[in-house]
């Protein structure tokens, strides 16, 4: 019996030995895998924040984790849990493991975009963990608002008159047609004011084009600090200009036309062997929408005030520049 009993305990040792070599080639083929991969993977307890592993990708970027919570190794910065922490995520409402969570990040600490990939597991001890594996994606981001800021620039080319930096002919027609089917739906106002320098043809022939460019590029800049944020201004031919006015009745939109003829006739223009000074002709069109019973196209109804405020520009032409006319039956 004591033979057997011996020869038992040894094979248990033997047994519990193999297990023991098992477990730690295990552990060691996956720390392999895991610091053979170019990108962070930690675990933190879910409850304490406690750092419990990092591999060497992440202690070669934010070191030695010894004793620490995850937000006083990886953010910047930190003495308490992160704002942006995703715990909460990675359980169900009976606090059991809910999944993957995938999420980007831009790091406190180095600045960099990550794309993570955090999930809660059971830790070896039983207790409940986060691991996340987080891939720099820096340089995608940066691809990506390279491609948004010529996106956006293009589309600011495609709406922007290139001298004067105002809306050109195409945007104001977008824009203008939006704003007249919001005024029509609310029964709103709205007004259009049309002008056109006065004898622009006479300041290319007297300076030259370079000297007219610097007139229209001046004058366009005082129109815009006079005219609302909400207005639509822009250039929609040589010399020639529309303003859409939301909410704007006649009398304010004289106001406002009176201010730009004023000001242009006040304005002086310093350009290299003297001064230029150039007015401007206003017509004006307007709109109450409450007024108005039927149906019609945002495209027509444009057209029309368009139609009416350049008659009105005509009338203050021929009364001699320099004027403000609004249309009238």
């Amino acid at each position: 019996m004591n033979s057997i009993s011996a020869d038992t305990a040894v094979s248990e040792r033997q047994i519990n030995s193999v297990a023991l070599i098992d477990e730690n080639y295990s552990y060691q083929a996956i720390k392999t895998i895991l610091n053979s991969l170019d990108a962070l993977v930690y675990v933190s307890d879910l409850h304490t924040y406690d750092l419990l592993y990092i591999n060497d990708y992440g202690v070669a970027e934010w070191g030695p984790v010894a004793d620490k919570k995850c937000y006083q190794v990886l953010q910047a910065g930190q003495d308490s849990p992160c704002h942006f922490c995703t715990n909460h995520k990675l359980l169900d409402a009976d606090g059991k493991p809910s999944g993957v969570h995938v999420w980007e990040f831009q790091n406190t600490l180095n600045g960099r975009w990550y794309q993570c990939r955090d999930q809660a597991i059971s830790w070896v001890d039983g207790r409940l963990v986060r691991i996340e594996i987080a891939t720099d994606i820096t340089d995608r981001k940066h691809m990506e608002q390279q491609l948004a800021d010529a996106k956006a620039l293009a589309e600011r080319q495609a709406n922007t008159d290139e001298l004067t930096q105002l809306y050109n002919r195409r945007a104001f027609f977008n824009l203008s047609r939006q704003v007249l089917l919001q005024a029509h739906r609310g029964g709103q106002d709205c007004a259009v004011v049309m002008f056109d320098l006065d004898h622009f043809k006479q300041v290319n022939d007297q300076w030259n084009h370079a000297a007219g460019d610097a007139v229209l590029v001046s004058l366009s800049a005082l129109a815009l600090r006079i005219v609302r944020a909400s207005d639509i201004l822009a250039r929609v031919g040589g010399e020639e200009f529309a303003i859409v006015l939301p909410e704007t009745n006649e009398e304010q939109a004289l106001q406002l036309a009176e201010r730009l003829r004023v000001g242009f006739e006040q304005h002086k223009i310093v350009i290299e062997g003297g001064e230029i000074s150039c007015t401007a002709s206003f017509g004006i069109a307007c709109a109450n929408f409450a007024e108005l019973t039927t149906e019609c196209e945002p495209q027509i109804m444009l057209e029309n005030l368009l139609h009416k405020a350049d008659q009105a520009m005509m009338q203050a032409k021929v009364s001699g520049r320099n004027r403000v006319y609004a249309w009238a039956e």
